[in-house]
């Protein structure tokens, strides 16, 4: 049931997965800081970027990474969200209505660390295939298919190339699923117990939101370690580490360099979050399983 919502929800909202990964790694290592790094850009915001892929690639372009994605979402997501709550009972939660945050961060944690350390190679990919704009005259594609990038990768750097990014890919999932997941939870027990709404779609909704708009905050500066570090080709390396690549965006465009495509992050972790929420919830509802 996890994989399956994040699957919906992946499906979705891919289009604004595929501008928030152009945007990020645009102007890249640029000496721009500021809001001086907002000007002068390609993909000019996320709507003009939605335009600009169309216009370049057409609609095709926005789904760019689809299956990739699935696959992601199909493995990591299956765990993250899986395995919270097996996760939060290790940790002594008894009681949904009164748990305490703690528990519900240090499970979201483990629980999205585990299933970004495995499902790394299928984020590797996704990233690469999304980042590739329209190509100039005499470029060939970087992958053909999906299954190409898989072997095209192992056979240039073997299975170390697959995971290529797994420390800021390990760090995005274990902040994001740490406030994500226990940002739902967390707020929904909160309204039920304060007795501002009843169990239901209103409610699933609303606490979504809430723990979207909380997700994409603590997450955007390490996802746009992460699409870059992931990005960065084997016979170039700008960066040597996540830390690397870290302090080296500070450096060259300063801390707002770190929030770039944070709008189209926002845009995406937020019906990411309704839609996986919301069918989650109805498929546990289907099978006779209590609410989360």
């Amino acid at each position: 049931m996890a994989g399956t919502s994040c699957m919906c929800a992946a499906a979705v909202t891919n289009p604004i997965d595929v501008i928030k990964i152009r945007m990020q790694l645009e102007k890249e290592m640029s000496e721009q800081k500021g809001l001086s790094h907002l000007k002068g850009r390609y993909y000019d915001g996320w709507l003009k970027g939605c335009g600009k892929i169309v216009h370049d690639e057409g609609i095709r372009g926005l789904y760019k990474g689809l299956f990739p994605s699935l696959l992601r979402e199909g493995s990591y997501s299956t765990i993250r969200l899986g395995a919270y709550e097996p996760f939060k009972k290790l940790f002594g939660a008894t009681d949904p209505a009164h748990t305490p945050l703690w528990k519900k961060i240090c499970a979201g944690a483990i629980s999205g660390a585990i299933g970004s350390s495995i499902a790394t190679p299928t984020d590797l990919v996704k990233v690469r295939m999304q980042a590739e704009g329209k190509l100039k005259d005499g470029e060939i594609k970087r992958y053909t298919s999906t299954f190409s990038a898989f072997k095209d990768i192992f056979r240039e750097s073997g299975i170390r190339g697959l995971y290529v990014g797994v420390g800021p890919t390990v760090k995005r999932a274990a902040i994001l699923t740490a406030t994500q997941i226990p940002a739902y939870d967390h707020s929904k027990h909160i309204i039920l117990n304060a007795g501002l709404m009843e169990e239901g779609i209103p409610l699933h909704v609303t606490s979504s939101m809430i723990a979207g708009f909380c997700a994409a905050l603590t997450s955007s500066p390490v996802d746009v370690v992460k699409s870059r570090v992931m990005n960065q080709c084997q016979v170039t390396k700008p960066y040597t580490s996540s830390f690397d690549c870290f302090f080296k965006t500070i450096r060259t465009e300063g801390p707002l360099g770190l929030y770039k495509g944070f709008i189209p992050n926002w845009m995406r972790i937020g019906p990411h979050t309704i839609v996986t929420f919301f069918v989650f919830e109805q498929l546990r509802k289907l099978i006779g399983m209590a609410p989360v």
